[in-house]
């Protein structure tokens, strides 16, 4: 549903599958507005990707490319790419920052002259253009354009060795998202005001004035718009804590246990649904499962919960379900519920 929604609002689909990528054509999305990226393409989902019209493959390495290639040409196709660089340094003040160490995405900026030159003697591609991720979840403007300052020289300075004047260049926007009490959510008009006269400077020159600059949303996009509901099935006391238990924790929603990459632990803004006000109190949050690392929070301040009250975790409308060990002891997998205007109703895939 949100798949079929999205397709008339946004221009690009990026996939990191070839279950996604016939996800996203099942949808309703032209294959040909796709981008296929992740580290482990397999050769069955690349040729599936080809010949079903994918737009542009992200390259992640040269095996992938001679792979790539290989396919295209038994095809008598020729595949538009762009290659991914992974660059040798990030600001500070992204979560998970994948530059300047070993990584399974892109190809080291060190080396990425020669790939590139590599790369565009194979028949069976084209290159198209150059994509970076080099971090992700970040709150802080200047960070960001900071950030996106070093893809520009990472574009210009590669672009301008191997006279290449790329149709599309893709940044890797890392927009973050509050999650936890006390984040301020990003302020997107202070991102453009710090970069955007960064951005006429690089568009004004002649091998970028027709260039396609594409800023990659990832969970920015959807990640404030749903929401995770956990009922209490059980309370009980244990030395000295109130402990409510739920029925559904890290099985449905893995990111809100602090298991999906998070540094330091700590519980995801929630209230509880209804049931009118009463003096918040301490209270640990914890899941169904039977492991001590199914917890939703510890001494988070709620108001009084008991048997049966719902839970509402905020920031989960991305990497929800699909993200999570939801057959893990066979606990029923959660609903999927789509609410606008019209009301909701059962999306659940």
């Amino acid at each position: 549903a949100l798949l079929a929604w999205l397709a008339p609002r946004i221009a690009h689909l990026d996939v990191s599958s070839g279950g996604e990528f016939a996800r996203g054509v099942a949808a309703g999305w032209d294959p040909a507005r796709a981008s296929f990226t992740g580290p482990a393409k397999r050769a069955d989902e690349l040729e599936a990707a080809i010949a079903g019209g994918l737009g542009e493959l992200v390259i992640e390495s040269l095996r992938e490319a001679e792979l790539a290639a290989a396919i295209a040409a038994r095809l008598g196709r020729v595949q538009d790419v762009l290659v991914r660089i992974a660059p040798d340094r990030v600001p500070k003040g992204f979560g998970d920052q994948m530059a300047g160490r070993p990584s399974p995405f892109g190809i080291d900026i060190e080396v990425a002259g020669d790939a590139l030159a590599q790369i565009a003697r194979l028949p069976g591609l084209r290159i198209r253009g150059l994509h970076i991720y080099s971090g992700t979840q970040c709150l802080k403007p200047e960070a960001i354009a900071e950030n996106w300052r070093i893809f520009m020289s990472i574009f210009r300075d590669l672009c301008t060795a191997r006279d290449l004047t790329p149709a599309r260049l893709v940044f890797g926007s890392g927009l973050g998202i509050p999650y936890h009490p006390g984040d301020v959510a990003l302020d997107t008009g202070e991102v453009a005001a710090g970069i955007a006269a960064d951005l006429d400077a690089f568009k004004a020159e002649p091998r970028f004035r027709d260039t396609e600059l594409v800023l990659e949303l990832g969970r920015h996009l959807v990640g404030e718009a749903g929401y995770f509901l956990t009922r209490v099935v059980s309370v009980k006391e244990s030395r000295g804590s109130r402990i409510a238990i739920c029925d559904g924790g890290m099985n449905a929603h893995l990111a809100a246990s602090g298991h999906f990459g998070m540094v330091l632990r700590r519980a995801y803004t929630m209230h509880r649904v209804g049931g009118g006000n009463t003096e918040p109190e301490k209270v640990d949050i914890s899941g169904p499962l039977c492991t001590s690392i199914d917890k939703l929070g510890t001494g988070v301040m709620l108001p009084r919960l008991e048997e049966g009250d719902l839970i509402a975790i905020h920031a989960s409308g991305a990497y929800g379900p699909s993200a999570s060990p939801v057959r893990f002891i066979s606990h029923p997998e959660p609903r999927e519920v789509w609410v606008d205007g019209a009301g909701m109703r059962d999306v659940t895939a």
